[in-house]
């Protein structure tokens, strides 16, 4: 496929990642090394996993461990996410994935979206926080309003990113929509992160034209080699 990113520029833009319940640490130790194989710019795991994927990385010395908070549903309490976002600092990640109440954006409550954002925000000194909005559950409501808001929310609660999708909501993960809307709302601000359903090399292209900064991607062998 014709594009105006190489291969390795492409790898450097993805956040490799195994979020899967029955991972296993020999699971995280291949996934670390393919990520390094890959010249990828980040490996994304669970917070249990964050341990296994650094002492890994560091000795590959190649890649960087992020992890996640309040994942998959966002339904747990600030304090819990916080607390978890500090353990994985703690442990070693660099960046915080965190997941939103999306039922507090869904309801128009964009004050506790950006408390809670907030609340991660200060006990992950020092990391990057890519926060989370399920767009495509915000954008069944056929209000982009909601999916902008979301992200007002977390700029303002000092998020680096905002992140399209778990990729486990029955809703669905990234779409080009969602990620332009993403990306008009904060305006080159902050980085727009699109996770979630990208599989092939088209989709990775079409999230980064329409505005995307980093991809999340579970399949990341399979969309660079389809750049040929």
């Amino acid at each position: 496929m014709d594009s105006p990113l190489t291969r390795q520029q492409l790898a450097a833009l993805v956040d490799h990642t195994l979020l899967k319940p029955e991972s296993t640490a020999a699971d995280i130790a291949a996934l670390v090394a393919e990520g390094v194989d890959l010249g990828v710019y980040a490996v994304c795991v669970s917070p249990s996993m964050v341990p296994v994927a650094v002492r890994e990385a560091r000795e590959q010395d190649e890649v960087r461990v992020a992890a996640v908070a309040g994942f998959p549903s966002g339904k747990h309490l600030s304090a819990v996410k916080a607390q978890e976002a500090a353990a994985a600092v703690a442990a070693g990640a660099v960046e915080i994935d965190m997941v939103i109440d999306v039922g507090a954006a869904l309801t128009g409550r964009f004050d506790a979206v950006r408390d809670d954002v907030a609340a991660v925000r200060a006990a992950a000194k020092g990391a990057v926080l890519k926060v989370i909005v399920e767009s495509a559950v915000l954008l069944a409501l056929g209000d982009e309003r909601a999916l902008a808001a979301a992200c007002r929310a977390a700029e303002e609660a000092g998020a680096d990113f905002v992140k399209t999708s778990t990729g486990f909501h029955p809703a669905g993960g990234a779409s080009v929509r969602a990620v332009e809307v993403m990306a008009a709302t904060v305006g080159g601000r902050l980085g727009v992160k699109a996770s979630g359903g990208i599989r092939t090399t088209t989709d990775a292209l079409a999230m980064l034209d329409a505005g995307a900064t980093r991809l999340g991607l579970s399949g990341t062998r399979a969309v660079l080699d389809g750049l040929g």
